[in-house]
């Protein structure tokens, strides 16, 4: 699969409207890679175990998106095989009384991952350069005046670039996947939400009212991506209409990503070897 048409480097200027939500990499559907994603699945885990194992390197997956693009699903397929001990999932929503009293990354960087682990942002600090942009909530939280100017989220793509380069330069490797979503199919799936009894719970009158800022959502997530995206941390625009190209474009990043890092076994020492050898014969005696 051609991974670098859905990577963005920083390169150069995007425009969302020259990605096609629909696009699904030139396959027909999902019986053409089925048994792609599966291989995918068993070499993850594979590469995970490895990884835990090592404990050198960690690994932060962003999922950001509209709603019913299907950040849930993709977490939930794309992560099916791997140890739990050796991942954490984190939703981001509204703002607790605590974390408003600290810097918009101190909730997230409090639950980064360990080295060896795996953490999953459903959502991400990048809240506080979308619906933070599109509501303009920093001018309602109790902030000096110099954090409420104009260029308030120009100043926030600079810190996120540069906290992710912290990252990045002291092992930490992130992935950021946008679900790139068409407004039409998320009308569907908020219509299958409310036809579909086992779905109600996931439908609220919110995600009506914040519908209606799709254009200013789509404006905040291009310029997002274009002010914080670099070959160190890149944002991959991954096509969200169909769920099955999501997850197997997805599941394509992340075995990439866990090949370059290539983590290997420890190697034990000859010493610990001649202690191992001991212990079995003693367990065999």
């Amino acid at each position: 699969m051609n991974i670098q048409k859905y990577t963005i480097s920083g390169n150069r200027k995007i425009s969302l409207a020259d990605f096609d939500p629909k696009d699904a990499g030139g396959f027909a559907s999902s019986k053409d890679t089925d048994a792609l994603f599966a291989k995918n699945i068993e070499l993850i885990s594979e590469y995970q175990n490895r990884f835990y194992a090592e404990g050198k390197t960690g690994l932060l997956i962003i999922f950001q998106a509209m709603d019913a693009a299907g950040k849930d699903s993709a977490i939930k397929n794309v992560m099916t095989g791997v140890n739990p001990q050796g991942v954490s999932v984190h939703n981001f929503r509204r703002p607790t009384p605590e974390e408003l009293a600290h810097d918009y990354l101190w909730r997230a960087v409090k639950v980064l991952p360990e080295r060896g682990k795996i953490a999953i942002f459903n959502r991400s600090y990048y809240e506080d350069v979308l619906i933070g942009k599109v509501h303009k909530l920093y001018e309602r939280y109790n902030l000096p005046d110099c954090c409420k100017t104009g260029d308030t989220i120009e100043k926030r793509y600079k810190q996120i670039s540069n906290f992710e380069d912290h990252l990045a330069e002291n092992g930490f490797v992130i992935l950021k996947f946008f679900l790139h979503l068409s407004k039409d199919a998320q009308r569907k799936r908020f219509l299958e939400r409310i036809d579909v009894k086992d779905k109600n719970w996931k439908f609220s009158e919110a995600d009506i009212e914040e519908r209606k800022y799709w254009d200013d959502y789509m404006e905040a997530y291009e310029s997002a991506i274009n002010a914080t995206s670099s070959p160190e941390n890149p944002w991959y625009i991954v096509p969200a209409d169909k769920k099955w190209f999501t997850k197997i474009l997805v599941s394509e990043v992340l075995l990439e990503t866990m090949q370059k890092i290539d983590p290997q076994y420890p190697v034990v020492s000859h010493e610990h070897e001649a202690e191992l050898a001991k212990f079995k014969q003693m367990l065999t005696e």
